[in-house]
């Protein structure tokens, strides 16, 4: 979208990245000096613009300078911590001070400590790779405010039925941090997200339905042009008018792309290392057992290139691999970083602060042609509430969508309740489309279930 972009001319990054391991390293040889057996160091800095219209008005204008030193420190196997964003020598004394007299103070954790050293991450023979995630954007706020006017206008002049709009936004984001520990091990990290993105209300009075679109991208020429996204909201916004009742009972259900990865977020939940040690999963106990069926797979690439979640290391400084989460629809492993691990004996799996790229394996071509193979079913656009307990997978969920017939959209629905269990819901899995919504890390196609039960208007 180069119509938007406008290059930087000055970039500092590098020099303030550097800075920042220079202070993490100060603070490391202060935590040896209080006596510290390990201690971990994590610095972050960032700058960013944010705007917001309404109904052709300004109505925000917020420029942020955010920065945050964190301090964790070990005697053995006891633990502390503190922070704090203010730079000046006595704060940080103090913070140093404030960990080791928490740590001094606690009881011992068995699992507590650094991730072990070996399972570091170290640059290869031409460094860190380079995945192409710093793209800063050098946009002003008056800039801004007209990419946002001309999102919201392109939606509102789309349809006369479009009557109100909660409003458009444009956002810019470019953060630096650093993570180091006793161990010796530095990370440098920096990232930018772009996102524009509009929300718009049609019809009126009690018929009055909303529904928006957004665009999100680590450069500004991967973003959606703004009229583009105005547009495609007020369509979307259109095509929840008049809906109408259906009956209770089991349908196919279809999921377009943006709504499909919450299933996989589900998954997600109940195979990370916190609720797994804390016994609050439906999942406890599964890896080799088939969740999916035989088709299905989740691979984990935390090195793809202007990915949303590339690393070369997790936020223990471990160091990232390219590995399968489920394959031939049996779960492979858990989720965990080294504090979990060691609550459930078993070894990190380079996951320590979550997921990177997920890639969900599709046997389907895309939303349309799903769609057709469906039959007579039911179109979830979106999931409202959080009825979904990950002790025992029970799910459901409020909903809106659209009533299918001969694979094709015959009108409207809400006031809807999908209901299952996580378990038969995985199973039911008949399809998962090639049309990914790159707006996630979680890189998920459409996705359609075979049944669901839904509570209609009887």
């Amino acid at each position: 979208m180069n119509s938007v972009a406008v290059p930087v001319t000055e970039d500092d990054s590098l020099d303030r990245l550097q800075r920042l391991e220079t202070l993490a390293a100060r603070l490391l040889d202060a935590c040896r000096a209080q006596g510290a057996s390990q201690a971990e160091v994590s610095c972050s800095e960032e700058r960013g613009l944010s705007v917001g219209v309404r109904m052709g008005e300004v109505e925000t204008v917020e420029s942020t300078r955010d920065r945050g030193i964190g301090v964790t420190v070990y005697f053995g196997k006891r633990k502390g911590s503190a922070s704090t964003a203010d730079l000046r020598e006595s704060s940080l004394e103090a913070t140093v001070a404030q960990a080791c007299a928490i740590a001094r103070f606690t009881e011992d954790d068995a699992a507590a400590g650094l991730a072990d050293a070996g399972l570091m991450a170290r640059p290869g023979p031409a460094g860190w790779p380079d995945f192409d995630d710093w793209h800063p954007w050098a946009l002003g706020a008056d800039r801004a405010v007209d990419l946002a006017l001309a999102c919201e206008a392109a939606g509102r002049d789309a349809d006369a039925r479009i009557d109100n709009s909660d409003g458009a936004s444009v956002s810019t984001s470019a953060s630096l941090s650093v993570y180091a520990n006793s161990h010796g091990f530095v990370g440098s990290e920096r990232g930018t997200h772009h996102s524009i993105g509009c929300a718009l209300i049609a019809g009126k009075g009690e018929d009055m339905q909303r529904d928006g679109w957004y665009s999100f991208a680590l450069a500004a020429d991967d973003l959606e042009a703004p009229a583009a996204i105005g547009r495609r909201a007020a369509q979307r916004a259109l095509a929840r008018l008049q809906p109408r009742p259906i009956a209770t009972g089991e349908y196919p259900v279809l999921l377009p792309a943006e709504v499909a990865r919450s299933l996989v977020g589900h998954l997600l939940g109940a195979v990370s290392g916190g609720a797994l040690y804390r016994r609050a999963s439906f999942l406890l106990d599964s890896v080799g057992t088939q969740l999916f069926p035989a088709w299905f797979s989740i691979h984990e690439d935390p090195f793809l290139r202007r990915g949303l979640r590339s690393a070369a290391w997790d936020n223990e400084g471990v160091a990232t691999r390219a590995s399968s989460l489920v394959d031939g629809g049996v779960l492979q492993r858990y989720v965990l970083g080294s504090y979990s691990a060691r609550k459930l004996g078993l070894q990190t799996t380079a996951n320590a602060g979550g997921v990177h790229n997920l890639e969900i394996g599709a046997n389907a071509d895309d939303f349309d042609s799903l769609l057709r193979d469906m039959g007579r079913g039911l179109v979830v656009t979106e999931l409202m509430g959080q009825g979904v307990n990950t002790v025992t997978g029970d799910y459901s969920r409020g909903a809106a969508g659209f009533l299918v017939e001969n694979g094709q959209i015959v009108h409207p629905v809400d006031g809807i309740t999908i209901a299952g269990n996580l378990r038969e819901m995985f199973l039911a899995i008949e399809a998962v489309g090639r049309d990914v919504d790159p707006r996630s890390h979680i890189r998920c196609g459409s996705m359609l279930l075979g049944r669901m039960t839904v509570a209609g208007a009887d």
